[in-house]
């Protein structure tokens, strides 16, 4: 297949279909897969959940739910994006995206679109809900941001504007029978960094960081005390990296191997409202390898991560992967993970409070570890 002949095939099935009633295709008894994709917590503290069924590859499609009961309970899927279509006569996912709650409690759910696992060329979307405590939630229409994806949340600086991380994958990751088209984009094969200055209204690339052995990215950034933003990102070989920007966004230092490392994994890193930073990764903070992604741990740094809490362990089994976190206004974090994707399924929560991680347990009023929040029905035992 020709450069033009896939992308005159994709033209005109790129626009995304949002399922508002996915009952009862979509019910949790029939589900079979579930990965994190992330968590985010209203002014009301209704906490929304979205993983991925389906499975990790072109299978892919989301779906959420939410608790009103501080994540003890859930409902059935109250929304699904799945673009499969079998008139296309190949699978077209949807697999990366994230999930953020802004100041005014609106709800955005980003979310890319893909031929295939990967088609060199992807394309990152969002919905927003204005209302997102209401009996019944309503939806913007998608809206495109760029060629890539986001696998995180995107960071309010103290100007203003909002960046958000947005990945346009490596070319050894292209899938047939795309694996020679979008050279177009081939300069853009990073980490990106986009800017919203209207509330993520609309999105303008500012710049970007070229990670050595780059693999996915899932990059993730926050503003440091002298204003810089630091950048951690995921590769194949070196752990992870780092890069900085003095002029928030625009130009980037050279990468260089960060100080925190971990298995090759997703991690999640943000600013707390009390101003310091929680990172949640696997082992113990200097270390790179932990077999199996076990022991998902979350330190504390008070100094811009120059030092980190001794560590306190969430969850030890392995198999645990994908972290991600939300916070209300009271300070509670909740925080999401899913365990053995294909075997459990399980997407899973943490209801914590920075005291609980600097003690190493649970010592706050109503926080919890390891809440199963969704089970696919058809794994269940």
């Amino acid at each position: 297949m020709s450069e033009i002949d896939v992308k005159k095939y994709m033209r005109g099935q790129d626009y995304p279909i949002i399922n508002h009633e996915p009952l009862p295709k979509y019910r949790m008894a029939d589900q079979d897969y579930g990965m994190t994709i992330g968590v985010a917590v209203t002014k009301k503290e209704r906490v929304y959940v979205c993983w991925v069924g389906g499975g990790d590859n072109a299978d892919a499609y989301f779906l959420l739910a939410y608790s009103d009961d501080k994540g003890k309970t859930f409902s059935e899927p109250i929304l699904a994006i799945d673009p499969h279509d079998e008139s296309l006569g190949m699978k077209r996912c949807t697999i990366v995206g994230t999930l953020f709650v802004d100041p005014d409690n609106r709800l955005f759910l980003f979310f890319n679109q893909n031929m295939e696992h990967f088609d060199g060329a992807s394309s990152d979307w969002f919905i927003r809900c204005d209302n997102p405590d209401a009996e019944k939630p309503t939806w913007t229409d998608p809206q495109y941001i760029a060629p890539g994806c986001t696998l995180n949340k995107p960071t309010i600086l103290s100007n203003g504007e909002w960046v958000l991380p947005v990945s346009l994958w490596q070319r050894f990751l292209i899938r047939p029978p795309f694996e020679d088209c979008f050279h177009e984009l081939d300069l853009e094969r990073m980490a990106n960094v986009y800017v919203s200055k209207d509330q993520g209204a609309t999105w303008t690339r500012r710049g970007g960081v070229s990670f050595i052995d780059s693999l996915f990215d899932e990059h993730m950034m926050v503003e440091l005390s002298d204003h810089r933003l630091w950048m951690l990102g995921r590769t194949a070989t070196h752990g992870l990296l780092e890069s900085y920007s003095p002029d928030f966004g625009k130009s980037w230092s050279a990468p260089g191997v960060a100080k925190p490392q971990s298995v090759s994994a997703r991690y999640h890193l943000r600013t707390l409202k009390s101003g310091n930073l929680l990172l949640i990764k696997h082992g113990r903070i200097l270390e790179q390898a932990a077999p199996d992604r076990r022991e998902l741990t979350a330190f504390l740094s008070k100094d811009d991560g120059a030092t980190w809490s001794k560590g306190f362990v969430l969850d030890e089994r392995f198999e645990i992967s994908y972290p991600d976190s939300d916070q209300t206004e009271d300070g509670t974090i909740y925080i999401s993970y899913d365990y053995n994707r294909a075997l459990d399924g399980e997407i899973t929560l943490a209801r914590l409070r920075e005291e609980d991680i600097l003690a190493g347990k649970p010592v706050s009023e109503g926080s919890y570890l390891q809440k199963v929040a969704i089970k696919p029905g058809k794994l269940i035992k």
